[in-house]
C-alpha cells in the first residue's frame, strides 16, 4: 500500500486496474483552499466487491464526504482504488471502514464520513456508516441522499 505525497502520479497516464486494494496507489494533491473548511463529496453508485465466503458479487452505493485539510484525494486514483475491490473478497463492514480509514491515513482530513449502502443479498441489506468524529462547526453537510432500503413497496 503506497501513497504519493508529491502529487498525482497516475493522472494523465494509462493506468491498469490494481490487482487488490492493498496494491492500489492513492494519490493526493495539495488543497488550494486549506485555509477554509468546506465539504468535498465522492459518490460511487456502482461499487462492487466479492463475498469472502461464496465469491458472489456484492454491490453498494458509497458516499464519501470529507472536510479537507492540507490534502485532496486525486479522483482518478480514488476511482482505481475503488475499482480494485471488484476482485477482492471482504464483508461489507470491512470494505466500507477500510476505505474510510485508508483515506484518513492518506489525507489527514479535518473530518471524514463514509456511507456504504449495500444492496441486499440473501434477503438482508446491510448499510455501514463510519466517521472520524464531529464535523467542524459551520460546514454545510447535506444528507447523503441515499434512501434506506424499502424492498418492493
Amino acid at each position: 500500500m503506497t501513497s504519493s505525497v508529491t502529487g498525482a502520479n497516475q493522472l494523465g497516464q494509462p493506468t491498469e486496474i490494481p490487482a487488490s486494494p492493498e496494491a492500489a496507489v492513492l494519490d493526493r494533491v495539495p488543497n488550494p483552499h486549506a485555509d477554509i473548511d468546506y465539504l468535498a463529496r465522492f459518490t460511487a453508485p456502482e461499487f462492487t466487491s466479492l463475498c469472502p465466503v461464496t465469491g458472489q458479487p456484492d454491490f453498494a452505493h458509497l458516499v464519501i464526504d470529507y472536510v479537507p485539510g492540507d490534502w485532496l484525494v486525486e479522483s482518478k486514483s480514488l476511482k482505481l482504488y475503488l475499482t480494485s475491490f471488484r476482485n477482492h473478497g471482504a464483508f461489507h463492514e470491512d470494505c466500507t471502514v477500510a476505505i474510510g480509514r485508508r483515506l484518513v491515513s492518506l489525507l489527514q482530513p479535518r473530518w471524514l464520513r463514509i456511507g456504504g449502502y449495500w444492496y441486499p443479498r440473501g434477503g438482508i441489506p446491510i448499510d455501514v456508516f463510519w466517521q472520524t468524529g464531529e464535523p467542524p462547526k459551520g460546514v454545510w453537510i447535506p444528507d447523503q441522499g441515499v434512501a434506506s432500503y424499502r424492498g418492493r413497496g
